[in-house]
């Protein structure tokens, strides 16, 4: 097999910490949507650590796209659906309907259409009561961020201007406008933090 697999360092620290605070939101059963799956790597882990789920991995990415495939069909759980394009920033999924929708590590490398985007898509796609979850790094009003996420901020920046570290309202703002609520903040190893939303 042409292996194009791809790692992220990243995910072996972050998988098990943000699969607890997922233990507690998501549904017994139904289809999770994962936007921006990346490297494919979460996506079979949380596979793995929920069987009685249906996990659906997503990106617009072609090269990440095919390593979501090289990972199922190496190492993937039944429960692992084959991956499928989606921009978040489009009005068009390919998803109709989910029962949850995680988003980890894209609002800050991506332009904030993207997250506008994940928005309008969770309010297409959610029913009400079901969670919009979302992990990175993010800045809060009125707290002094960590320097590593200052130093990351100006780094994404430098690399593309549309990109960055959001702030936590901001993000809570879009929410609202398109029937999410806020529901917890927890926060997560390195300085990065778990933002739970709900579709109302």
């Amino acid at each position: 097999m042409s292996d194009e697999r791809r790692s992220a360092p990243h995910v072996a620290r972050t998988a098990r910490p943000i699969a607890e605070v997922l233990r507690r939101i998501l549904p017994k059963r139904g289809l999770v949507l994962e936007i921006a799956s990346g490297s494919g790597e979460h996506a079979l882990h949380f596979a793995r650590e929920f069987p009685h789920l249906l996990f659906q991995p997503t990106d617009a990415d072609r090269v990440a796209l095919r390593s979501v495939d090289a990972w199922r069909s190496a190492e993937g759980a039944p429960n692992l659906l084959a991956p499928v394009p989606l921009d978040a920033a489009s009005d068009s999924w390919p998803v109709e309907q989910a029962d949850a929708i995680l988003c980890i590590n894209m609002l800050h490398i991506s332009p904030w259409a993207a997250t506008e985007g994940l928005m309008r898509g969770s309010e297409r796609v959610l029913p009400s009561g079901a969670p919009l979850y979302i992990y990175g790094a993010f800045l809060q009003h009125g707290v002094e961020p960590a320097e590593s996420n200052s130093a990351f901020d100006r780094s994404l920046k430098a690399r593309n201007p549309e990109w960055g570290v959001r702030t936590v309202e901001e993000v809570v703002e879009a929410a609202a406008r398109h029937s999410l609520s806020f529901e917890e903040l927890v926060a997560m190893p390195a300085n990065n933090f778990s933002l739970v939303l709900r579709r109302y």
